[in-house]
């Protein structure tokens, strides 16, 4: 007898509808799973054998064909387990319920018919609302961030029996639900770090305000102590809250990477900050079945390289392309899969290898050569991405001393500067594909980020003066854009251009 169950695996971050075909026949005892399974996959024979026998059913001693459709698509992982075994009891008679068609099985089996979490579930339920299925069997574990998906039937599960009983109507399960208004709507401002908490480095707030309001990326150079790491740890928390929609795009990397440790949804915009002896695989993604890395689960928010010049020289040169197509597309024999890699990049680095070249109260040790080797680490290419060079001093005894200044030194009085600078941004946008100014192209720039006579004249000044290359002299642009909205105004000034010049200006630090 033909059973056919849907379950769902995964494609790059996308769920996708794969349907449990399951044959039973006359014959001798033999267990054939075809359609591209990997080793995981594989081994689910002997989870399901086991569950079914250790719950009290009949594991039919036939010829048993599984077939996992679309059969040119790679699948991996145990989660076709639950539905692996549920089929095989409807193929043999064990089982009935109505509209199995309409029901997506997700779930990792233990020989004792425990039902376990597996990755994806939050893609994987999004593909079966779009397949138009309303009712979807989940491991208990992941009950949170499946019922994060709207006008589908979340039934959690935890054990094979309890599956089966559920499906035969002899055990009632209310779907579950969570409140999403709740969760995105939790306070936001709990940061580890807040822009109060700093003493000084004014013109360093200013360039990460700048880099919120227009997502631009920042290079902070500073003797060790100034206060590089805490500034970047605090910038978070002037960012603009989370939308619905980004906090599922960004859950939905998080989930496929087993990170969501039983949260519904990620609330808060990610901050990444690897090591820097990270491989440039494990920064940008890869693997057989390539898999996101840190730029990808930085997607919509942060990653922070801290020490630029001690991560290995080919990992960072793997950044440029993820920084100018904010995306990154990774080919493999089995799949080329393309991960979104919309993010913030901040880093920081010393002057030079001893740390104080620009620090006055400490001497540098170090030879003109080793200083410019130390800066030549980080390629041209990769600081011409880089839109805000702030050099960070050394704090002093009386700023560290001096108290807040009241709320107009708090991030949240920041952050409602750089949220009304967003809101500018998101009206004139409104029409296009793109949502802040560090997406604009040189040809909406064309539109939007006309210059006047008197800066035309200037602009020109730099641009022969500066040897900027096309890409600078349009970030620069685009940071005056943005400084131009932080003051409210419609049209780039002097004024805007002059900051947007200032903070470019340190393309090499000696």
């Amino acid at each position: 007898m033909l059973s056919q169950i849907k379950s769902s695996g995964l494609l790059g971050v996308n769920g996708v509808i794969v349907t449990v075909e399951i044959d039973i026949s006359r014959g001798l005892p033999s267990y054939s799973l075809v359609g591209l399974p990997d080793t995981g996959i594989k081994e689910s024979k002997d989870r399901v054998f086991s569950a079914v026998k250790n719950n009290g059913f009949k594991y039919p001693m036939e010829r048993i064909t599984i077939n996992l459709a679309p059969a040119d698509l790679k699948k991996e992982g145990p989660a076709f387990d639950l539905a692996i075994a549920l089929g095989i009891l409807s193929a043999s008679d064990q089982l009935t319920w109505d509209h199995p068609e309409n029901y997506l099985v997700i779930g990792e089996l233990s020989l004792s018919g425990e039902i376990r979490s597996v990755n994806g579930v939050l893609p994987m339920v999004l593909a079966a609302k779009e397949a138009g299925i309303s009712n979807v069997l989940v491991p208990f574990v992941n009950r949170h961030e499946a019922a994060v998906v709207q006008d589908v039937n979340v039934y959690p599960l935890t054990d094979f029996h309890e599956a089966v009983s559920f499906l035969k109507n002899e055990l009632i399960i209310e779907p579950f639900t969570v409140d999403l208004t709740a969760l995105l709507t939790t306070e936001n401002s709990c940061h580890s770090i807040d822009f109060s908490d700093i003493r000084g480095q004014d013109l360093a707030k200013r360039g990460l305000e700048i880099a919120a309001a227009g997502a631009h990326n920042v290079l902070m150079s500073g003797p060790p102590g100034s206060g590089k790491t805490m500034l970047a740890k605090g910038f978070p928390s002037i960012l603009p809250d989370l939308t619905l929609d980004e906090a599922l795009e960004i859950t939905k990397i998080h989930s496929i990477s087993g990170l969501l440790k039983n949260h519904s949804i990620i609330s808060k915009r990610p901050f990444r900050s690897p090591h820097h002896t990270i491989s440039k695989v494990s920064l940008v993604g890869g693997g057989r079945i390539p898999k996101p890395g840190e730029v990808s689960l930085a997607h919509l928010g942060v990653l922070f390289l801290d020490e630029l010049p001690e991560f290995q020289k080919s990992a960072l040169e793997v950044l440029r392309q993820p920084i100018e197509d904010q995306e990154v597309t990774i080919s493999r024999i089995n799949a080329s899969l393309t991960f979104p890699a919309s993010f913030t990049l901040i880093t920081s680095m010393n002057p030079c290898p001893c740390g104080y070249l620009t620090d006055p109260a400490h001497e540098c040790i170090c030879t003109p050569q080793q200083i410019k080797n130390y800066q030549g680490k980080i390629s041209g290419p990769l600081m011409d991405r880089l839109d805000i060079f702030v050099e960070i001093p050394s704090t002093s005894y009386d700023e560290l001393q001096t108290k807040p200044k009241g709320e107009s030194e708090t991030s949240l009085a920041i952050k409602r500067r750089v949220d009304a600078a967003r809101e500018r941004q998101n009206q004139r946008y409104q029409d296009l594909d793109i949502f802040y100014n560090a997406q604009l192209t040189p040809k909406l720039m064309e539109t939007f980020c006309h210059l006047g006579p008197a800066e035309e004249i200037l602009m020109e000044k730099v641009y022969t003066k500066m040897k900027l290359s096309a890409r600078g002299y349009h970030r620069i642009l685009k940071l005056a854009r943005t400084i131009a909205d932080l003051d409210g105004s419609e049209t780039i000034e002097i004024s805007h251009l002059s900051e947007a010049i200032q903070y470019r200006g340190m393309t090499r630090l000696s």
